[in-house]
């Protein structure tokens, strides 16, 4: 089994940040593959076949929380997931696989990297900056974002299904050879 989780808060407030981009993208990949969630691990929870899907509700600070709730009810590695995230230090519309790495200054990829003791993981990172200069990256990264970008990381979502596709079939490594590049 393997398991793809997005980054994000719950809350309507936050629904349309560039915090949620793991929400964002991760919702087209569901709706593509006509998934259904319920309510478990703390999380919105969703499975088909052998993949399983995860959306933290535990806010994201403590995303890590809901993740080691799934890896320990259904026995999975760290090399058995991929998180999806936003990253302000990347420019918009460009994808980043990794397969370890510090935090970064993301909370909630800290959280996880704390609770598995690893930082071997791996991640999709989502190109939402950069951050303007005059601009704090709390204030930059949960504001929302416009139409046209909330439009573009629909688009992004809908890539995503190919990234997700050919980690699952080929891993990582070629994962990272065909979509590490400006997506959008």
């Amino acid at each position: 089994m393997k398991a793809v989780i997005g980054l994000g808060n719950p809350d309507l407030k936050y629904k349309f940040t560039r915090h949620n981009t793991g929400f964002l993208v991760l919702d087209e990949i569901l709706k593509a593959r006509k998934v259904a969630l319920c309510d478990k691990f703390d999380s919105f929870f969703g499975k088909q076949g052998d993949l399983l899907y995860l959306l933290p509700k535990t806010y994201m600070n403590l995303s890590g929380n809901a993740v080691i709730q799934l890896m320990n009810f259904y026995k999975l590695t760290n090399k058995d997931i991929l998180v999806i995230y936003d990253d302000a230090t990347i420019e918009f519309g460009t994808f980043r696989l990794k397969k370890n790495g510090s935090f970064g200054g993301h909370n909630g990829i800290k959280s996880i990297i704390n609770r598995l003791g690893t930082d071997v993981f791996d991640r999709l990172k989502v190109g939402v900056g950069p951050v303007s200069e005059n601009m704090q990256i709390d204030s930059f990264v949960l504001g929302n974002f416009s139409a046209s970008e909330l439009e573009n990381i629909r688009q992004m979502g809908k890539i995503a299904i190919q990234v997700v596709d050919c980690w699952l079939k080929e891993g990582i490594e070629s994962a990272q050879n065909k979509y590490n590049k400006k997506v959008i």
